[in-house]
C-alpha cells in the first residue's frame, strides 16, 4: 500500500481536513460532549472540553504518521461537523469471516469510522464522507480491502454502510475502549480495482 496520512479531500457539499487543537470547542460542542452521539461509539462522551482538547493535542501529534488517517468532516462554509478516519483494526477482528475470500484472511485489517453531530444526521454527510474516503483508499493508497461494522442498536450508520456497497458478513462482539461489549454487524468492501 502507498500510505499518505490525512491529505485533504473534497466532495460536492464537503471539505475533508486535519483537525487542530483549535478545534476542541466546536468537536465538544458538536458531537464529543454529546451522549446521544457517542452512544455506539468505542469510546466515551468528553467530560468536558479539556478531554477534547487533549484527544486533539494527541491528533496534532500523529499526522506526522504517513499510516493515520483522521480527518475533521466540514460544510463547504468551513462549519465542523463531525469525524472520520481509518485504522488499522485489531487481529482479533480477523476472526469469524464467513464470505470474505480467504486469501484477504491474512492481509492487514484496516477499517473506517466515523461520528457526526446530531444537528446533522439524516442529510447524507456521513454516507457522502465515507465514500470520499473509500476512493481516497482504494483508488491512491491502495489497500486491498476494508472492514466496518456498525452496532446492532444503531441500523442508521447500518444504512451508511450498505449505501457505500460494503457486504454483510456476520454478527460479532465488539469492544468499547473501557471494554464494554457492543453487539455488531460486521461487513467488507474489496478494492475493485485490485480485482481487475
Amino acid at each position: 500500500m502507498n500510505h499518505l496520512g490525512t491529505v485533504p479531500l473534497e466532495t460536492r457539499r464537503l471539505t475533508l481536513r486535519r483537525l487542530t487543537f483549535d478545534d476542541c470547542r466546536t468537536m465538544f460542542d458538536h458531537w464529543a460532549g454529546d451522549p446521544q452521539v457517542t452512544r455506539y461509539l468505542r469510546w466515551n462522551t468528553h467530560r468536558d472540553w479539556t478531554v477534547t482538547a487533549e484527544y486533539l493535542y494527541e491528533v496534532e501529534k500523529c499526522y506526522a504518521d504517513p499510516t493515520f488517517y483522521n480527518w475533521g468532516i466540514c460544510l463547504q462554509d468551513g462549519t465542523l461537523i463531525g469525524t472520520i478516519g481509518v485504522v488499522r483494526a485489531e487481529r482479533a477482528a480477523a476472526e469469524g469471516w464467513q464470505t470474505l475470500p480467504e486469501p484477504l484472511h491474512h492481509t492487514e485489517i484496516w477499517e473506517p469510522g466515523y461520528a457526526l453531530g446530531r444537528t446533522w444526521w439524516g442529510h447524507g454527510y456521513a454516507t457522502e464522507a465515507l465514500k470520499a474516503v473509500l476512493e481516497f483508499w482504494f483508488t491512491r493508497v491502495g489497500g486491498p480491502w476494508l472492514s466496518i461494522c456498525h452496532a446492532v442498536e444503531n441500523p442508521a450508520s447500518g444504512r451508511v454502510i450498505q449505501k457505500n456497497g460494503f457486504l454483510y458478513d456476520h454478527d460479532a462482539v465488539y469492544h468499547k475502549y473501557d471494554g464494554t461489549p457492543v453487539p455488531c454487524r460486521a461487513y467488507y468492501k474489496i478494492n475493485a480495482i485490485k480485482e481487475m
